[in-house]
């Protein structure tokens, strides 16, 4: 088996320091061959820079996927640039955006592809998901076995999430959604032996509104105004996902959640 941690979206520095606190010992643990990590909201809630992609490096983290705010820093052409970072951001944005949709790595000894992906519903306009996956699966090296390959679908909305994960059902290997911060309880192999899970929550603050302060963000609901957030304090949910894979059938055997609570916040 080839065991893979999916980590949620990491919410600024608490978020990272879980990480670094959490993942040397969840990989001992639990046998994890290869990590990869949502990193788009990282640095200071919003967005990943240098530092960030660093020290989730550092911390154990093969690979680095993002999301609508990956942009938001104006050093993330380095990120991207940075061949021992391995971040990448959505495939589906315009065709001039830097960086890559994908990558692949090696573990034991076999070839693991991570792609990356964006949904469109309730979010900013994007290329669609379904047709680009379903072009950068038909470009792949056709090859027996069927290869690894993990898709983060950065998505809002449950019912397109679940959408992907029928559509690419017995083409990859796992499909996990991001973005929404709060974990859902429905991990399951699909028909096709494809690992499922609909949002794998978040690393942040566990006394927050999906990682910010609560006073911040019940300022915004209740006078209708903008206001500044900021990342909240306290404990940190570590929320995850481990996939089981067989590299030579290319399949997901099981999948189950790794949830962790850092008190350290």
């Amino acid at each position: 088996m080839v065991r893979v941690l999916h980590i949620a979206d990491v919410v600024g520095t608490p978020g990272r320091r879980a990480v670094a606190r959490l993942l040397p010992g969840l990989r001992r643990e639990l046998g994890i061959d290869a990590v990869v990590c949502n990193a788009e909201n990282s640095a200071d809630g919003r967005g990943v820079h240098l530092r960030a992609a660093r020290e989730l490096r550092d911390a154990g983290c093969d690979v680095l996927t993002g999301g609508n705010h990956t942009f938001d820093h104006p050093d993330i052409s380095q990120v991207l640039a940075d061949d021992d970072l391995r971040a990448i951001r959505p495939l589906n944005l315009a065709p001039d955006a830097p960086g890559s949709g994908s990558i692949t790595i090696r573990v034991k000894g076999h070839d693991l592809t991570v792609l990356n992906l964006i949904g469109r519903v309730f979010m900013q306009p994007q290329d669609d998901p379904f047709r680009a996956a379903d072009a950068f699966l038909e470009n792949m090296p056709r090859r027996t076995p069927r290869p690894m390959v993990v898709v983060d679908f950065h998505a809002e909305a449950t019912s397109e999430k679940q959408a992907m994960g029928w559509h690419l059902s017995g083409r990859v290997s796992s499909v996990s959604g991001t973005h929404t911060h709060v974990p859902t309880a429905d991990g399951r192999v699909l028909p096709g032996d494809t690992g499922y899970v609909t949002d794998l929550g978040m690393v942040g603050p566990r006394d927050s509104v999906i990682g910010m302060d609560i006073d911040a963000s019940l300022r915004r609901f209740l006078s209708y105004r903008s206001s500044r957030l900021s990342v909240a304090d306290g404990p940190v949910a570590f929320n995850a996902a481990l996939f089981e894979f067989d590299p030579v059938r290319g399949g997901c055997r099981a999948v189950r959640r790794v949830d962790r609570l850092d008190g350290q916040g």
